[in-house]
């Protein structure tokens, strides 16, 4: 199952979320991104049928192996292309917006032509 962007970000955003709380629920996912309840549970159902998340008793979100593996790839590329913007002059908070968009579509090839400059 390809993965749309918005399913990517909601994966980014339990990475991120599991990083700063013991326990991430829908309604973390909710507030942290500014959406809907109901547009989370769509989101969530979609995202445990392909197999990148589960849900515990207790509501808690967890993502499975190929959950955290799209995860990771989609926050180091955020942080790294915010980190690139940054340093050529973008407004720290525009990168972060702009990396948010560029995430999803920019090809490895140039991915790791940027990571290499950023890391260099």
């Amino acid at each position: 199952m390809r993965l749309q962007e918005s399913g990517e970000m909601y994966l980014e955003t339990v990475y991120v979320l599991s990083k700063q709380q013991a326990t991430v629920r829908a309604i973390d996912i909710c507030e942290h991104r500014g959406v809907s309840k109901p547009s989370v549970s769509r989101a969530v159902g979609i995202l445990k049928q392909g197999g990148y998340l589960l849900c515990g008793e207790d509501g808690g979100l967890t993502l499975t192996e190929t959950g955290k593996s799209v995860a990771e790839k989609i926050y180091e590329r955020h942080t790294v292309l915010t980190e690139y913007l940054v340093s050529i002059g973008v407004d720290k908070k525009i990168a972060s917006e702009d990396a948010c968009k560029i995430e999803h579509v920019i090809s490895d090839e140039t991915f790791k032509a940027i990571k290499s400059k950023v890391n260099g």
